[in-house]
C-alpha cells in the first residue's frame, strides 16, 4: 500500500510516494525551497508542487513544523509566517490538491511515529524523546509507544533563549561552530530534557542524523540512550504517509 507524504521544513519542502509495509518511500524523493515570507498560499503552491511532480491523486499527508489541534489547525508558526496561526491548513492544502484527502500532522511528531514503527524506537518501551535538528528543534514523546503530540521541546528556556536558538542545526551553521562545539551545545539541552522527562531513550532525527558519527561521541553524562534516527531525514514523510493512512 502506498500514500504520499510530504514534509514541510523550515528550509525546504520535500515528499515522495510511501511505501506503508516497508516504511520507506517508494520512489526518489522530489524537493523545493520553502517560500520566504512561507505563507500558508506560497507553501501550499510548493506542496502542490511536490505532490503534482509525481502526478499523484490520493491521499496526502503533510507535516507542519508546529503545533497541529484537531488535525487541521495551526496553533505556532516559529519558524514560518506568523498568517499560518489559525489557519485550517487540511482544508487549505486539500482545495489546491484538487479536493483530495489530506492529513495534517506535526513535523516531528511525524518523524516519531516512523522511526517507533520501523527504526531506532522499534520496540522500546518507556519513554522516549525524538528530537529533530534543523532549521529549529522539533519534538515527540512517546510513552510506552503512544505519542503525546504537540510536545515542542525545542521552546523550552536554555540560558536565557529558546532552546531551539542556541542548539539547532541552523545556529551551528550560522555561527560556524565545530561540531565539538555544538555538542556541548546539545549536550546542555538534553540534560534539561532529561531532568524534565528521564526518557529511556533520545533519538537524535533531521538532516544532522546523517552526520551523527561526528557530534555523539562528545555528548557524555547523558543517563539516557542517545541514537541517530534510522529513517533519517526520511522520517517525516514516512510519518506523515502512515498518520494519513490511519486517518483515512
Amino acid at each position: 500500500m502506498q500514500i504520499f507524504g510530504v514534509d514541510i521544513g523550515g528550509s525546504g519542502i520535500k515528499g515522495a510516494p510511501v511505501d506503508l509495509d516497508r516504511g520507506d518511500l517508494a520512489d526518489e524523493r522530489f524537493k523545493v525551497l520553502t517560500p520566504h515570507p512561507a505563507t500558508p498560499d506560497s507553501v501550499a503552491d510548493g506542496v502542490k508542487e511536490v505532490v503534482d511532480h509525481f502526478g499523484w491523486t490520493g491521499p496526502v499527508g503533510v507535516t507542519f513544523p508546529g503545533v497541529v489541534t484537531g488535525g487541521a489547525t495551526i496553533r505556532t508558526a516559529a519558524n514560518v509566517a506568523k498568517s499560518w496561526i489559525d489557519t485550517d491548513a487540511r482544508a487549505l492544502l486539500g482545495d489546491r490538491l484538487g479536493g483530495a484527502p489530506v492529513t495534517v500532522v506535526n513535523d516531528a511528531d511525524a518523524a516519531g511515529i516512523a522511526e517507533m514503527s520501523f527504526g531506532a524506537g522499534r520496540d522500546r518501551r518507556g519513554t522516549v524523546i525524538l528530537l529533530t535538528f534543523g532549521t529549529g528543534i522539533g519534538s515527540a514523546l512517546f510513552i510506552d509507544g503512544a505519542l503525546v503530540p504537540n510536545t515542542e521541546l525545542g521552546h523550552l528556556e536554555l540560558h536565557g533563549h529558546d532552546a531551539e536558538k542556541r542548539a539547532s542545526s541552523k545556529v551551528k551553521e550560522d555561527h560556524d561552530l565545530s561540531w565539538e562545539r555544538w555538542a556541548d551545545r546539545v549536550q546542555s539541552y538534553l540534560a534539561h530534557v532529561e531532568m524534565l522527562f528521564s526518557p529511556e531513550l533520545f533519538i537524535i532525527g533531521g538532516g544532522v542524523s546523517r552526520k551523527a558519527d561526528k557530534f555523539l561521541r562528545y555528548i557524555d553524562g547523558i543517563k539516557a540512550e542517545i541514537v541517530p534516527a534510522q529513517l533519517q531525514n526520511n522520517a517525516g514523510i514516512v510519518g506523515a504517509a502512515m498518520r494519513a493512512a490511519k486517518e483515512g
